[in-house]
C-alpha cells in the first residue's frame, strides 16, 4: 500500500510533532482542526497540516489514519471515525496509538472493522520526535504491516504480533512504569510538606539521591499541565491489570495524585508557559494547599 498522505487525529503535542517529522520526510499531513484550541492550530499550521474542514473530509483525503487522542476519547473517536468512513464510503487503514488497555484497544477495533477498514493496534513509546530523538511505535494484528510505510521517517515501526491488544498492553506496561512512579513520588513529596517536612525531607534526598531528586524536579514541572490527560491513562492501566489478575489499586491512587494536580492553578499552564526554574520545594508547597482535606 502506497501511502502520500498521512491523516492525525488529533494533533496534540505528540501528534504535531509526528506529524512534522512525516512531512519532512514528504508524506503529506492532515487534521480536522475545526474544533481544536487556537495553541493546537497553530502548532499544526506551522508543523505542515492541511486542515481538512470536516472528519469526513478528513477521511477522503486520508491513505492511513493515526489516532493520537487522550486515552478517555480513543474509543470514541474510533466509532466517530468509523461513522465518518461509513458516510464517505472511504475506509484508510486506521491504527490506534493511543494508552489504553488492551481491552479498549480491542473495542475501538471493532467500530473500524464493522465498517470494512483495516485496524492496527498501536502504542508510542519516548519523547515526541526531536532531530535524532525517534520515538517508538509498537503495532500489532494481522495488518500490523501497514504502519512499516512509515518506518524511518522520523519514527521507527516495531511489529510485535498479529493480535490486537499485544502493542497497547506494552505501551501499558511502559507508561505504569514511567508516569506511576512519577505520581508515587510526587505524592511522597506532598505528604512531605502536608507534614511539616518538606526542607528536611528535601535536604536529606539532596545528600545522595541528588540525580533521582533532580529528575523528579524536572518531571514536575510540566506534570500540572498534562495531569487531566493521565487521569483517563491511570484508568487504562488500573484497567488493563485487573483484567490480568493484577491489583490495579496502585493506578487508582496515581489516578487520585494527578486529579489533584489538575486542579491546581498550575494545570492552566501550556508547553510555553512553564515556569521552567521551579523548584521541586515549590512545587510540593503549591500542590499540598489543594489536598481535599486541608
Amino acid at each position: 500500500m502506497a501511502v502520500r498522505t498521512v491523516a492525525i487525529i488529533s494533533p496534540g503535542e505528540m501528534g504535531c510533532a509526528v506529524g512534522h517529522v512525516l512531512k519532512s520526510n514528504g508524506l503529506d499531513i492532515a487534521a480536522s482542526l475545526s474544533e481544536r484550541s487556537d495553541l493546537t492550530k497553530t502548532r499544526a499550521k506551522a508543523a505542515g497540516f492541511v486542515d481538512a474542514s470536516t472528519l469526513e473530509d478528513l477521511m477522503g483525503e486520508a491513505d492511513l489514519v493515526l489516532s493520537i487522542v487522550p486515552p478517555a476519547a480513543a474509543v470514541e473517536t474510533a466509532r466517530e471515525t468509523a461513522a465518518a468512513m461509513k458516510a464517505t464510503g472511504h475506509r484508510p487503514p486506521y491504527a490506534d496509538c493511543n494508552a489504553v488497555s488492551p481491552d479498549s484497544a480491542r473495542l475501538a477495533g471493532r467500530f473500524i472493522t464493522e465498517v470494512g477498514a483495516e485496524f492496527i493496534d498501536g502504542g508510542i513509546i519516548g519523547t515526541p520526535p526531536w532531530k535524532d530523538i525517534l520515538p517508538r511505535i509498537y503495532v500489532s494484528g494481522e495488518r500490523a504491516d501497514l504502519m512499516m510505510e512509515l518506518d524511518g521517517k522520523g519514527i521507527s515501526i516495531k511489529p510485535i504480533g498479529s493480535e490486537v491488544g499485544r502493542a497497547s498492553a506494552l505501551k501499558i506496561c511502559s507508561a505504569s512504569l514511567t508516569k506511576g512512579t512519577l505520581a508515587l513520588q510526587i505524592a511522597i513529596m506532598i505528604a512531605a510538606e502536608a507534614m511539616g517536612l518538606t526542607d528536611e525531607f528535601h535536604r536529606e534526598l539532596l545528600i545522595d539521591r541528588e540525580t533521582l531528586y533532580r529528575q523528579i524536579e524536572s518531571g514536575t514541572r510540566r506534570l500540572p499541565s498534562v495531569a487531566g490527560r493521565y487521569i483517563g491513562e491511570m484508568e487504562e492501566i488500573a484497567a488493563a491489570f485487573s483484567a490480568v489478575g493484577v491489583t490495579p489499586k496502585f493506578y487508582e491512587g496515581a489516578l487520585e495524585v494527578y486529579r489533584l494536580l489538575a486542579e491546581t492553578p498550575l494545570a492552566s499552564e501550556t508547553p510555553d508557559t512553564i515556569d521552567t526554574g521551579r523548584t521541586l520545594n515549590e512545587a510540593a508547597k503549591l500542590f499540598a494547599k489543594d489536598l481535599p482535606m486541608r
